[in-house]
């Protein structure tokens, strides 16, 4: 078990957790003041986030019910009065599990049984309930017991994953040593307190009877009319793709002082911001000219029935058409919903707003969700990025460059529109030759959304003066989006440079920036710091630590302070924390990584390389693996080895200068210099600047004593690094042996 050594902070935690919890009073106290508040609530998706099974809950058919998937017939039946499933169980044979939740309730509903060590965990066998069948979340894989996506697996466990945003009041209560929770909540589902926090002072006040307009209610959370962004974030809470800093939630703080949002990371969004996995409208709505306006959530959705205001393209036309709402003065006074306007049959799909401006994504099978970034459609954009299309959404028959040509018709030959914030995210992920200066140019650039441009601050890593300025600016930005970019960006530059950028931050009103700030300075030793940081610095590193803490049951958490431990100089530590991720997720590759990096510091090579293969084997097409394992080999001295990783890894990261020469470097030490020669090439057309490459080429080329082509290579160098002593005396060199060549 990895001590964490936060022991009185977390004790204090825990006491005001527990007093918070007897503030709640529950739904019944609520609804005798607020009756249509609770008419409304009732019956909606917050009400059956989740109930106990009973006949009035569960929707499944489990009149002996059968569904086979990958092999295993699972039975759906009755017993006892209890709701059943007989399918197959963490040790893979088939069982009887009750059902003792439901979960959720359109269009899909799910069900929780209860396992060993508290855990709830959720079927991934669930019922379709406009369709009346039952369906496997996941129809295209075979999962076995033992894979995290079994059932009974850590990614199915409604403590770790689910609860928190499925009830009200919610404690997880997780044990590290015996891996074990026992989790708590004062009511069962998603009810008032949930989102305007414990209601016992407001209750006091109500039944004190002195009722003035300037009294203090003691109501938590209340949603005025000109602070849109604190609805947003009480909403985002759980309505947003994010990591948990703290250990309980406090209602009524800022949402960057208990979670970490994520930006726009790949594999979660496409680079053009769209949305791709599962990341529950926050992140996409950001990005949104809507959000920057002041638009709000209850200004679409009615907050306690949770649904939209009103159908169709009666809900957008209440703000766009000829008379907006007076908030948004700004906005055309023009007619959208017109074939003028969409170029579509009245009537038909192509005339509906969201189908355009707010395409589908469906998860879970059977659950389409709205991307909430309001975008216009960008064909052009689509078909240079491989992108989804709203118009090829519906035009599946047709090419992206096809509709692009039609919104072109349309407007009269106008011209494609030019550059998007997702070129710049898709040459920035890629790494591709000029992404620094996109990149550059996207943070800079106050017209895009602070999600996007921190998106370009994080995957900027600046070389220059030129690509450090933006991330100096951020760092000073009074939105706190930005201030996490500039920072990740800082964590490029040596620990030496570090602290001149992120030591002010320490101090952040912010906690997810403080944490941040002390995460990228944890390679820096404190003596580094000056003296009036210092402190600020160990409480930021404590503060971190509690937040990983507050995730001790996701095997990242031990990763992350794995890696934290390795910075501050605790191998020891590093090694049992990474150790206890696999033991949480025995397939976790970074861990396996970690670890290799660790054991290779510590001159355990024999030992790193076992890593990086046990990775491999869980990871077989990880480009970033290869290379890692042919460093290593190559520092064993095993060349041949190392060239078969190094080779696998230029196949898989062909856009990586980086691989490619030093995949360069053992070709040539192997006298394999016509492959060398092209690998070299290669990398030099991804990087024309980088001074290691272009020294690389004149090496090489001086060695075969092709002085011409030496020399061009050399040239370049010291025209690039004037007051590099190096690159001159390698010119030199270069024109010594071209002189005697032609004596």
């Amino acid at each position: 078990m990895v001590a964490f050594g936060l022991a009185a902070r977390l004790a204090a935690d825990a006491g005001s957790a527990a007093s918070a919890a007897a503030d709640f009073v529950g739904r019944e106290t609520c609804v005798a003041c607020h009756k249509a508040q609770g008419e409304a609530w009732s019956g909606s998706h917050h009400d059956w986030a989740m109930r106990e099974a009973s006949e009035d809950t569960v929707l499944g058919d489990f009149d002996d019910a059968r569904f086979t998937h990958a092999g295993v017939t699972s039975r759906f039946f009755r017993k006892d009065g209890k709701y059943v499933v007989n399918t197959d169980g963490a040790d893979g044979r088939l069982a009887d599990f009750e059902i003792v939740y439901t979960f959720g309730i359109s269009p899909l509903q799910q069900y929780l049984i209860a396992q060993p060590g508290g855990r709830l965990q959720a079927l991934t066998i669930a019922w379709d309930t406009e369709r009346k069948r039952w369906f496997h979340l996941l129809p295209d894989a075979e999962i076995a017991a033992g894979d995290p996506r079994h059932w009974t697996g850590r990614l199915h466990n409604w403590n770790g994953r689910c609860g928190e945003c499925h009830t009200t009041g919610y404690r997880k209560r997780y044990d590290l040593e015996s891996e074990s929770y026992a989790t708590s909540w004062a009511e069962i589902n998603v009810s008032c307190e949930a989102c305007h926090g414990p209601g016992a002072r407001h209750v006091a006040w109500a039944r004190a009877g002195e009722k003035t307009e300037d009294a203090d209610t003691g109501l938590v959370v209340g949603f005025k009319e000109d602070a849109p962004g604190r609805e947003i974030e009480a909403c985002a809470r759980c309505h947003a793709r994010r990591a948990p800093i703290t250990q309980h939630y406090e209602h009524g703080a800022p949402f960057l002082d208990h979670f970490r949002p994520a930006l726009l990371r790949q594999e979660l969004y496409f680079p053009d911001g769209q949305i791709q996995d599962e990341v529950y409208v926050y992140g996409s709505f950001l990005q949104s000219k809507m959000q920057r306006a002041g638009v709000r959530c209850t200004d679409c959705h009615d907050p306690h029935t949770a649904r939209v205001k009103a159908d169709g393209d009666a809900l957008c036309v209440r703000c766009h058409g000829q008379a907006p709402d007076a908030r948004f003065e700004s906005l055309p006074r023009k007619a959208y919903d017109t074939p003028a306007h969409h170029h579509h049959p009245a009537g038909s799909p192509g005339a509906q707003c969201v189908n355009c401006h707010m395409p589908a994504r469906s998860y879970m099978v059977v659950d389409p969700r709205r991307d909430h970034s309001f975008r216009i459609p960008r064909p052009d954009l689509s078909a240079r990025l491989e992108t989804p299309d709203a118009c090829t959404g519906c035009h599946a028959d047709k090419p992206a460059d096809w509709a692009a040509d039609a919104i072109v018709a349309w407007t009269g030959g106008v011209a494609r529109r030019g550059a998007h914030f997702g070129d710049a995210i898709a040459a920035g992920r890629d790494g591709q030759a000029g992404a620094e200066a996109k990149l550059v140019a996207l943070a800079e650039d106050p017209a895009q959304s602070a999600i996007a441009r921190a998106t370009a601050l994080q995957l900027l890593r600046p070389t220059s003066r030129r690509s450090l300025a933006p991330v100096v600016e951020a760092l000073k930005s009074d939105d706190p989006l930005l201030r996490l970019g500039a920072l990740a960006a800082i964590e490029a530059l040596p620990p030496v440079r570090r602290p001149a950028y992120a030591a002010p931050l320490l101090d952040d009103p912010v906690r997810a920036v403080r944490l941040e700030a002390a995460r990228v300075l944890a390679p820096v030793p404190t003596t580094r710091l000056e003296a009036p940081r210092r402190q600020a610095f160990e409480d930021a590193l404590a503060e971190y630590e509690a937040a990983q803490e507050a995730m001790a049951d996701q095997p990242e958490a031990h990763l992350n302070l794995g890696v934290l431990y390795m910075n501050r100089g605790r191998p020891d530590l590093a090694e049992r924390a990474n150790k206890t991720a696999l033991r949480l997720a025995p397939g976790l590759v970074p861990a396996y990584v970690t670890l290799a990096h660790l054991y290779n510091q510590t001159g355990r090579n024999t030992e790193a390389e076992a890593m990086l293969r046990a990775a491999l084997e869980n990871a077989p097409d990880d480009g970033r693996l290869y290379y890692s394992l042919g460093l290593l080999l190559g520092e064993m001295q095993r060349y041949d080895d190392a060239a078969e990783a190094l080779g696998a890894a230029a196949r898989r990261l062909p856009y990586q200068p980086r691989v490619r020469y030093n995949h360069a470097l053992v070709l040539q030490h192997l006298g394999r210099r016509k492959e060398a020669e092209a690998e070299l090439l290669a990398a030099h057309r991804l990087e024309e600047r980088d001074p290691r490459i272009l020294e690389a080429l004149a090496l090489f080329y001086l060695g075969d004593g092709k002085y011409a082509q030496a020399k061009s290579y050399a040239d370049r160098l010291v025209r690039l690094f004037p007051n590099s002593r190096r690159a001159r005396l390698l010119q030199r060199r270069i024109q010594l042996g071209a002189d005697e060549q032609a004596r």
